[in-house]
């Protein structure tokens, strides 16, 4: 594993990436859940916890995208075009997912709200499994000719391993969301939340340890980078310790720190990803000679150093607004006048 421009440039379009599914999958997560309850004062809760960050949320996935564009541009031409109508369906899912919690509020008929609710829920879960899929066929790989262009159609994306990792990912965002509406609510609804922990908990972790053991029997190329550098062996670790302190917070009625174990198992889960596909960005099923790597598929080590010096003044600036806008909206969510 040598670190040079390219895996510094391959290290910081997964931490992008990794600030989009920290931020963005409890969204997804609280969409998921959102037709579990069934009051409108509840629905309404729940939207409100996100409403005023969703939008921020998904500047890390612009950025993420734009960085990958510029970093690894025939990576990214080959994932888009390839994954065309998978991506298509997925910003299709995101637009209906931001335009339903736009809409809900604005009319108070019960057929235009349950409308709303349906769409909210339905595109939330939708963006987690495509997300997933997306990932899953990256670790599994994908059929590239001589030219790196993708060899396959959409249903050759919907393979066994790919859909197990979606509903993998769900079954996480899902987790991550119960835990921070938990923190951002109170009362009776509260209570009846904690016990939402524990039911997706227990999902997340069965899906958890099947993927597990389904990539360590079809995939053994993924521990290649671990077994080379023993000291990442911290980074799965670190995974179960963060995962077994959630329910523990929870008990304790430490919302917030079962928050932040949730988003160091996201970190780490992300992070056990990179360092499976590493060096590749594309890998190729069946012929690894045509994959794209950390270095056929970057630009240029002069193009990679001036991006470095943009991303040194641009990244504080995208952390400090993101810390900026969680920290006006803490606290438990209140509805008034100016809710959604």
């Amino acid at each position: 594993m040598n670190f040079d421009w390219q895996t510094l440039w391959f290290i910081l379009v997964g931490i992008l990436f990794m600030g989009y599914a920290v931020l963005d999958g409890f969204d997804l997560g609280v969409g998921a859940l959102h037709l579990l309850v069934k009051t409108d004062k509840e629905r309404r809760l729940f939207i409100n916890s996100i409403g005023p960050i969703w939008d921020g949320n998904e500047v890390w996935l612009v950025t993420g995208g734009g960085a990958l564009f510029a970093a690894f541009p025939e990576a990214y031409a080959t994932v888009f075009s390839g994954f065309y109508l998978a991506f298509m369906m997925l910003l299709v899912a995101l637009i209906f997912r931001a335009v339903a919690i736009e809409f809900r509020s604005k009319q108070p008929m019960k057929w235009w709200r349950q409308f709303w609710d349906i769409s909210f829920s339905m595109s939330s879960i939708a963006s987690s499994l495509l997300i997933g899929i997306a990932m899953g066929n990256l670790a599994w790989g994908i059929p590239l000719g001589t030219d790196h262009e993708y060899a396959g159609t959409f249903l050759d994306l919907l393979k066994p391993f790919p859909l197990l990792l979606g509903v993998t990912t769900l079954a996480l965002f899902t987790m991550h969301g119960s835990i921070f509406i938990v923190l951002k609510t109170e009362g009776a609804l509260q209570k009846k939340l904690k016990r939402w922990v524990k039911n997706t908990m227990i999902f997340f972790i069965l899906c958890y340890a099947l993927t597990t053991l389904t990539t360590l029997i079809f995939i053994p190329r993924m521990l290649i980078t671990l077994r080379q550098e023993p000291f990442l062996f911290i980074v799965p670790v670190l995974n179960v310790l963060a995962i077994a302190n959630i329910p523990r917070n929870v008990s304790h009625g430490r919302g917030f720190g079962a928050f932040l174990s949730s988003c160091a198992a996201l970190v780490c889960l992300i992070t056990l990803f990179g360092i499976g596909v590493y060096p590749n960005m594309v890998f190729s099923n069946p012929s690894p000679e045509n994959s794209l790597t950390v270095y056929n598929a970057a630009s240029s080590v002069g193009t990679l150093k001036i991006m470095s010096l943009m991303a040194a003044i641009g990244f504080p600036l995208i952390l400090s607004y993101t810390v900026s806008i969680y920290w006006v909206f803490r606290g438990k969510v209140k509805l008034d006048s100016h809710s959604y």
